[in-house]
């Protein structure tokens, strides 16, 4: 193996949650998941020999990673633009109050903006403001603006 084809390994291994985390925003079904990792594994794989190290390298996978599944995501839309997709799969077989208040977060986080569900869902992973600007193209000061928002309409929901 090449140097750079060991260090994208290594950087797959480092970060294959953070890849994981991103396709599961985006779809819960197993096999959606598994083609749109593969698609940002092929996405980092062109991007990886330009890789200039101007930001964080946990950073980098994530814009990758997001704007793959924004792409992908937007496409199947518009493909799909009046057809209602049933998820038939219970995710959450537990019937305790705090697993229906998570179902219920994600029912109401799957209805936001792809933006906004983007920046909501980084925040719940714990990633810093700066690094969540960095990650979607916005200041930090405008995620913190964002997040207010967000969280309202989140509450406001039904």
């Amino acid at each position: 193996m090449q140097r750079s084809e060991q260090q994208f390994a290594n950087l797959v291994r480092e970060h294959k949650a953070t890849i994981y985390t991103v396709c599961y925003m985006f779809s819960k079904d197993n096999d959606e998941v598994s083609d749109l990792f593969q698609e940002i594994l092929v996405k980092l794989w062109k991007g990886f020999s330009s890789f200039e190290g101007r930001s964080d390298i946990k950073t980098w996978v994530y814009r990758v990673s997001l704007n793959t599944c924004i792409t992908i995501d937007r496409k199947k839309k518009r493909r799909a633009k009046n057809e209602t997709l049933a998820i038939d799969i219970n995710l959450y077989e537990d019937n305790d109050a705090d697993t229906k208040q998570v179902k219920q977060l994600y029912e109401r986080i799957n209805k936001l903006g792809v933006f906004d569900r983007a920046i909501i869902l980084l925040w719940l992973e714990g990633i810093p403001y700066d690094e969540i600007g960095d990650i979607v193209g916005i200041s930090a000061k405008n995620v913190s603006v964002k997040l207010v928002r967000i969280r309202e309409q989140l509450k406001n929901m039904h």
